[in-house]
């Protein structure tokens, strides 16, 4: 799994950082899921190493512009990169509107599948590697966080012990490795959990913009691998991100600690905080990192593997 920051300012695009995208790439599936996409998104992703082409699942946390306005750009370039698939494209209420309106009053045809999922919070999306759970977060219009959970695996095969043991080889060993109950032909009751080692605990990974430090962002966090959240202010403007329901740093080390997470990644940062002010975006780092020390900041077109 490897996470690539295609956009991480707030609100409006400056000269090093675009607005709000991430995306998360599965190579082993040759698939990419992206998490939001402002403005430029597209041209983001010809910066770097992701494929448009493999893009198949877009999680959108709320209906900001700085968070949507790259959709309607990226899904009609989708339509010319090779050969379409269907995507599918998950949101709030208003979203499948938004998106009709953007295609009626642009004369935009799309040749290819798209489905607009309305999310409500539990399971958004499921399949036998990965679940996708959204949970309400605090901000001034209906927003969401997202957290893929990986499925646990079994864990490694001993084959020599089943050779061992007599187990003749095929479909069984297959049964064997999930850690079913199998009988052979002799008779015997083979535990197939027996024949693996510890299993392998699934990959968490947790994003959460925008919001005011709230109670549903520590619960979608728990026992993250990598949290990414939203870091709008600087604790000395704390005032501000109340009245404008955003975080803090601070306040996003606070969830990452309460949630016991592994990992902490910064993003969604105001520009008031560039080189020269009085507070840059060091100081926010830092102040996050007294909390909770293993604290990174995103950069555009980084990938965190």
């Amino acid at each position: 799994m490897q996470i690539t920051f295609l956009g991480t300012s707030s609100g409006v695009p400056t000269r090093a950082r675009n607005v709000s995208s991430i995306a998360l790439n599965l190579p082993q599936r040759a698939e990419v899921w992206l998490f939001d996409c402002g403005e430029a998104t597209q041209h983001q992703l010809l910066r770097c190493d992701v494929k448009i082409s493999q893009i198949r699942r877009i999680f959108v946390t709320h209906l900001h512009g700085d968070h949507i306005f790259g959709l309607m750009g990226l899904l009609a370039t989708y339509g010319m990169a090779g050969s379409p698939d269907r995507i599918d494209i998950y949101g709030p209420k208003g979203l499948d509107e938004y998106l009709r309106a953007c295609q009626k009053y642009s004369y935009t045809h799309f040749n290819y599948p798209i489905k607009v999922h309305t999310i409500e919070p539990g399971v958004v999306h499921q399949e036998a590697d990965f679940t996708v759970t959204c949970i309400p977060l605090k901000h001034k219009v209906p927003a969401y966080g997202y957290r893929v959970s990986e499925t646990d695996k079994p864990g490694r095969f001993n084959l020599e012990k089943a050779k061992e043991l007599g187990i003749p080889s095929g479909p069984i060993y297959g049964k064997l490795k999930n850690g079913e109950v199998v009988t052979l032909a002799d008779g015997r009751v083979i535990n197939g959990r027996e024949l693996c080692g510890e299993t392998e605990i699934g990959r968490k990974f947790v994003y959460c913009t925008d919001t005011v430090f709230c109670e549903n962002s520590i619960e979608l966090a728990a026992d993250a691998d990598v949290l990414i959240h939203e870091s709008t202010f600087a604790h000395e403007d704390a005032d501000m991100a109340f009245d404008r329901l955003h975080s803090t740093s601070t306040m996003a080390a606070q969830v990452a600690l309460g949630a016991g997470a592994k990992e902490l990644i910064l993003t969604h940062f105001s520009p008031r905080y560039a080189p020269g002010n009085p507070i840059v975006l060091d100081d926010l780092l830092q102040a996050a990192r007294a909390i909770f020390p293993k604290t990174k900041m995103a950069y555009d077109l980084t990938t965190h593997e």
